[in-house]
């Protein structure tokens, strides 16, 4: 059985739909199963369902209103340069209300249920294929995995959504009695699950680089700070999980393929910049052709 897996990484999802896209439309790959962390929780549906051109158009013409409903950043542009600033009023609104988080990312679950409708839910499921979500169980200390097999549309939409909410960045939410957030904060790349699954061989995208080693200019005020912290504690767990799931591919002999990022794109991932985000997408197909043209 063959896996796919996509790490989180907020907008640079657009890079590993362009190195999907090459997996599924040129090395002709089938998937059985596909497992998602955050924004490969976003695009796992669609590359299920073949629907590349719809992902590209997602990915590519995506902005900052269609995922947050609060947004707590300000993007200022100098010249070429982006600068990410807090957005005071929209947190002090955010305080006002009693809310536990920065900001509100329900135009996110809008924006998933308007591209992801019930069809192509029902069309995944007729053609036995596996969806698998990584979420947080904050109430539990526990990292859940939610599969399409086991849950009605409107749920998976929800569990969608919750694997993408980076808190306290976006919203907190409470389902079934639990409060649930971004999958990331345990389990960024979900291999050794893939694995647990039955999957005998695992193409894993993942949304940093190799070596993970970057300069960081740290933050200027509190908000910023906090932002470089949270980079780097699931720099941290998605660097344990990749060990963590090569093992588990030594000791069950499954064959593993990882497709990382070449260069840093961006330093923070939850700045929606649609040209860049094309570019992206394009430099992952670029990268997957020349990857496999050298195996």
């Amino acid at each position: 059985m063959k896996a796919l897996v996509i790490s989180g990484g907020g907008s640079k999802g657009a890079f590993a739909g362009g190195v999907a896209q090459y997996l599924i439309e040129e090395m002709k790959n089938e998937y059985d199963l596909f497992l998602g962390t955050s924004t490969g929780s976003l695009l796992i549906p669609h590359l299920a369902n073949k629907r590349l051109t719809k992902l590209h158009t997602m990915y590519t013409t995506v902005n900052q209103r269609k995922i947050f409903s609060n947004n707590p950043f300000i993007v200022r542009r100098k010249g070429d340069k982006e600068y990410v600033t807090i957005n005071h009023l929209n947190v002090l609104w955010q305080l006002l209300k009693g809310k536990r988080t920065f900001g509100e990312s329900k135009a996110l679950r809008r924006t998933i249920k308007r591209n992801f409708p019930e069809s192509e839910f029902e069309n995944i499921k007729n053609n036995h294929k596996e969806i698998v979500v990584t979420v947080a169980n904050l109430t539990r200390n526990s990292i859940e995995y939610k599969s399409i097999k086991d849950t009605s549309y409107l749920d998976f939409c929800d569990w969608i959504w919750i694997s993408c909410n980076y808190i306290p960045f976006m919203s907190l939410v409470k389902k079934d009695g639990y409060e649930y957030a971004d999958g990331g904060f345990g389990s960024v790349v979900p291999i050794r699950e893939a694995i647990k699954r039955g999957a005998t061989e695992v193409d894993a995208i993942i949304l940093e680089t190799e070596s993970m080693e970057r300069n960081n200019v740290l933050g200027k005020n509190p908000f910023s700070l906090m932002v470089n912290l949270f980079a780097h504690l699931l720099d941290q767990v998605e660097h344990q999980n990749i060990q963590i799931g090569k093992l588990a591919a030594q000791n069950k002999n499954v064959k593993l393929n990882l497709y990382h990022t070449p260069t840093t794109l961006t330093k923070n991932s939850l700045v929606f910049n649609k040209k860049l985000m094309s570019q992206w997408w394009d430099q992952g197909y670029q990268y997957a052709k020349k990857k496999n043209s050298k195996s």
